[in-house]
């Protein structure tokens, strides 16, 4: 199983050296471990830094099989990934629950 901390520090919308930062190490250092093979110690530190939960870090199964259309009142959306879900309920932040 990989881990995909990159990809969570860039949806955080931070940069390898803010997260760094926050954790208070080196940007070198927190490098290492990203490409590394960190410890369990570690991918917690970083977990809590992005605030996010440690299963976050790593990559996930998706199914890739999505294809339909979801209607909102008088919009239609069509659906062919996870992306577009989350997309989706972005723009209603909520407002559809």
């Amino acid at each position: 199983m990989g881990l995909r901390i990159k990809e969570v520090i860039k949806e955080k919308g931070m940069t390898v050296q803010t997260l760094a930062e926050k954790m208070g190490i080196n940007r070198v250092g927190l490098s290492n471990h990203i490409n590394g093979n960190p410890s369990v110690a570690i991918l917690e530190k970083i977990a809590a830094a992005l605030e996010v939960p440690i299963q976050e870090l790593f990559e996930k199964k998706h199914e890739e099989n999505i294809n339909g259309y979801i209607e909102i009142g008088n919009e239609i959306f069509k659906i062919t990934s996870l992306q577009d879900v989350k997309n989706i309920i972005n723009r209603f932040d909520g407002s559809i629950l």
